[in-house]
């Protein structure tokens, strides 16, 4: 079992920016394809950004190609998600997950770990 533990979210005003954090405590996701998604209240849960295990790789969704990058750093065991320009319509907890085997992306069905998620909260 692996555990994923997001950090970073919290209360930011609209067009700032905000970098969270993933970390795998006592289990390597080094060879794992790493993804974010987002739920807001009311809403289904969204994919965010992917990348692979690598880091050669990355795929966002379409309102947060101009706005975000995904990276990771395998020796810190640890993924991020740089968000820029941030509006109220972001705000939602954000989920990072992790997937063995890496195909289709952007579904939520690929990824076999899941965090607690980190509230994200846009307002002024």
């Amino acid at each position: 079992q692996v555990q994923l533990v997001e950090s970073g979210g919290g209360l930011v005003q609209p067009g700032r920016s905000l970098r969270l954090s993933c970390a795998a405590p006592g289990r390597t996701v080094s060879r794992y394809t790493m993804g974010w998604f987002r739920q807001a209240p009311g809403k289904e849960r969204e994919f965010v950004a992917g990348i692979s295990w690598n880091g050669d790789n990355a795929y966002y969704a379409a309102s947060m190609k101009r706005r975000s990058t995904i990276s990771r750093d395998n020796a810190q065991n640890t993924v991020y998600l740089q968000m820029y320009s941030l509006s109220p319509e972001d705000t939602a907890v954000y989920y990072c997950a992790a997937a063995r085997y890496g195909s289709s992306w952007y579904e939520s069905f690929m990824y076999d770990y899941w965090g607690q998620g980190t509230q994200v909260t846009v307002s002024s």
